[in-house]
């Protein structure tokens, strides 16, 4: 089984979401499950936006910081 990153997990999101409608329901509103998995789908894909964006700059920012030449 290949691995992936937490921010990538559909399960940790979806949980999140879940708890964070879950106080948004104590509060006194509610939020409907279709647009709880749609707003977790949008995170998915925002997250591994981000971190590619991320780590992009990182290598690009290394290699340009690194004293030596590679060969």
């Amino acid at each position: 089984m290949e691995g992936k990153s937490w921010y990538e997990s559909k399960a940790i999101w979806g949980g999140i979401i879940t708890g964070v409608c879950g106080l948004v329901a104590i509060a006194g509103h509610s939020i409907p499950a279709d647009t709880q998995t749609v707003l977790t789908n949008q995170i998915v894909q925002v997250a591994t936006a981000i971190a590619t964006i991320v780590g992009s700059g990182l290598a690009i920012y290394g290699r340009l910081r690194a004293d030596k030449v590679i060969r």
